[in-house]
């Protein structure tokens, strides 16, 4: 992230855009559409030490994020707890296996695909292992009741294992950036990096006390809307003081009550992790896929119409690659809001009766404006307004908003 230019805000970039992929589209919108619409302007009101948190120097909101995008930790080891409530509604367990889409071995791909995997952080309660040495050298476990999920970089080399089902996934880093494929986020820096992407007028953040985190003094920076509609309510990152490191990131909705996603180090060093922490060998009797194997086999799914795309591609096309050429912003900031038209009839009206009526009238909410009619589907922070015709609106923003920018485009 680049430095600041000036003492009041500036721009530090725009906030990626869902990136289309065979495979991958539906299983990354809910993480990136909760970070996609986060903007900052830098205050500069100086911390001062609650009574009983740790007593450091005063520091400017505009120091601190500068000290963020400074901060270059290269070596650590420690554990991530991370919790996530999007508030998604009760399928009986189907929520997971449809956010996460094809990529496991009932369709043709592998339990072992981190593409598949990881996405099961955007739901509950979850805790991970975490080393790195370097941009090279890198080990993200995700612990389960009786197994372990592991995630190796060692050099080109990516390795994943599930031990559940002694399966491995084999390819290199070189294969996955050219498709495009990133693990999603999982520890309190890559959330801050996405959260401070976009920085303008549209927020406030201020330094909010210190703290302690997994035994480190930390400053705490508070980033709240200034805008109305948002479904946002606050995003707090707590900052390690001596390396700028963010240990804790938690974002709260608007409504009140637990934390959209909050994930932070229960434990971390900054000492070299052991070289063998990255080695690698596939069990005698493992299963082990190529990752060309995978594509070959998204690409036969494919042609057979049986993709497994996640729920959020099939309701419209949301973040997928239906429509994505065509979307267009409506707003900005925190108000921001993603149009496109997916050139189809849209999805059968509420009340319509029939199998898919009434289940998607069991998820969504009807709406009626200027537009016509359509259906709201809402988590506890992202919605999204499909209607009739064909057209979606999403954003961290509340219905409200979405059939205001709905009839604005008639």
């Amino acid at each position: 992230m680049a430095p600041y230019a000036s003492d009041d805000h500036t721009t530090a970039g725009e906030a990626d855009e869902p990136r289309a992929g065979r495979r991958k589209a539906a299983r990354y919108v809910v993480p990136v559409a909760v970070m996609g619409v986060a903007a900052a302007t830098i205050g500069l009101v100086p911390a001062i030490a609650d009574s009983g948190d740790p007593d450091l120097p005063e520091i400017t909101a505009q120091q601190l994020v500068q000290k963020i995008a400074e901060s270059d930790v290269q070596r650590l080891s420690g554990t991530v707890k991370i919790t996530t409530d999007l508030g998604l509604p009760d399928l009986g367990g189907l929520e997971s296996s449809l956010l996460s889409g094809a990529g496991r071995a009932d369709d043709g791909g592998s339990s072992a695909d981190p593409s598949a995997r990881l996405t099961e952080l955007v739901s509950g309660t979850h805790t991970l292992r975490v080393a790195a040495d370097g941009p090279d050298r890198q080990k993200l476990s995700l612990l389960e009741d009786a197994a372990e999920y592991s995630l190796i970089r060692d050099g080109k080399d990516v390795w994943g294992y599930d031990s559940a089902s002694n399966e491995v996934y084999h390819g290199t880093a070189e294969e996955g950036a050219a498709r495009g494929e990133h693990r999603p986020p999982a520890t309190p820096k890559d959330f801050a990096e996405q959260a401070l992407k976009a920085v303008d007028g549209t927020t406030s953040v201020t330094v909010d006390g210190t703290a302690q985190v997994a035994g480190r003094d930390a400053y705490k920076l508070l980033v709240e809307p200034r805008q109305e509609g948002s479904t946002v309510g606050a995003v707090s990152v707590a900052v390690d003081a001596e390396t700028g490191l963010p240990l804790k990131f938690t974002l709260t909705p608007a409504s009140g009550g637990a934390a959209v996603v909050d994930v932070g180090f229960t434990q971390v060093s900054f000492a070299r992790p052991a070289a063998s922490t990255f080695d690698f060998t596939p069990p005698k009797g493992a299963e082990v896929t190529e990752d060309d194997e995978l594509g070959r086999a998204a690409e036969d799914a494919e042609r057979h119409g049986e993709s497994g795309r996640g729920l959020a591609e099939e309701l419209g096309g949301l973040g997928g690659a239906r429509g994505q050429d065509g979307v267009r912003t409506i707003g900005e900031g925190w108000s921001t809001i993603a149009a496109f038209d997916t050139g189809g009839e849209g999805l059968p009206a509420a009340g319509s009766g029939g199998d898919a009526g009434g289940f998607l009238d069991s998820l969504g909410d009807k709406a009626t404006g200027k537009f016509g009619s359509g259906t709201v589907f809402s988590t506890r922070l992202v919605n999204a307004l499909i209607t009739e015709d064909g057209k979606v609106y999403v954003g961290a923003v509340t219905k409200d908003a979405l059939v205001k920018a709905a009839d604005a485009g008639k």
